[in-house]
């Protein structure tokens, strides 16, 4: 993550705590007794026995505690996060393309980043009155300089120092990107038809979504002779409308 204040004038990064691969090392040796022990096969009916039960439950005791260490960790940060900034921006990342990488997909899932953006969204609105704001997927925070607001065309992500080739700004990576949300968050002051804002003014959304999705037949009026009769005042149904989204999450 990359809290920061709105003013861009305080940076920090916060590590993830990486409780799965502090426990890596106990479940290899959990989930090889397992497979030492006679197992439950479907295909010849085998049920397993009271030694795997016991090895099983063993190993899962030991997923069921990086769980639970997981989760405390994330509600402590989403909480600290929440109470003590008024406004917090997080990205819409492609977390299913990035756990396509090798490389980095077990930390990536270890890190939980659809929790901390699930946890964030209620604890705002809820608890401390603050708001949050998604960034697009495709906002280049990253890729911004922060100074001068050149763009490049590519970044890759094994280069963790940003050099600006317009204005020579040389900054840290993250802090780079967490100026620009910082700025995106500043940028979005009521009244200016930006998402999150109470006072916005509806805005067109991507794939469509502000169009109809399905259309409203009118309502059938009772005819003479037939079952049923008139339609009483209190049995009248009204037609369904969309409701006003009181707050949205996506700004573009």
């Amino acid at each position: 993550m990359r809290p920061g204040s709105a003013k861009g004038g305080r940076n920090r990064a916060i590590a993830s705590p990486g409780h799965y691969d502090r426990a890596r090392k106990q479940l290899r040796r959990a989930s090889r007794v397992v497979s030492r022990r006679h197992g439950p096969d479907r295909r010849r009916g085998q049920k397993p026995s009271k030694r795997w039960e016991k090895a099983n439950a063993a190993r899962n005791k030991v997923h069921h505690r990086v769980a639970n260490l997981r989760a405390d960790a994330l509600h402590k940060l989403t909480t600290a996060v929440a109470a003590e900034y008024g406004t917090v921006v997080v990205e819409d990342l492609n977390v299913a393309g990035m756990l396509r990488n090798r490389r980095l997909a077990r930390r990536i899932a270890d890190a939980g980043f659809g929790e901390i953006r699930r946890q964030l969204t209620y604890k705002t609105r809820q608890r401390h009155a603050t708001r949050t704001i998604a960034a697009d997927r495709w906002y280049p925070s990253s890729k911004t300089c922060s100074g001068c607001g050149a763009v490049k065309a590519k970044l890759p992500l094994h280069v963790r120092t940003y050099q600006c080739d317009a204005c020579g700004l040389v900054i840290d990576r993250d802090d780079n990107a967490a100026l620009n949300l910082a700025a995106l968050a500043a940028a979005a002051t009521p009244g200016t038809g930006v998402a999150g804002d109470q006072d916005a003014q509806a805005v067109s959304k991507p794939r469509g979504a502000d169009q109809k999705t399905r259309t409203t037949r009118p309502r059938r009026t009772a005819e003479a002779g037939r079952a049923g009769g008139a339609t009483l005042p209190h049995q009248r149904q009204t037609e369904a409308r969309d409701r006003t989204q009181a707050e949205a999450l996506t700004l573009w």
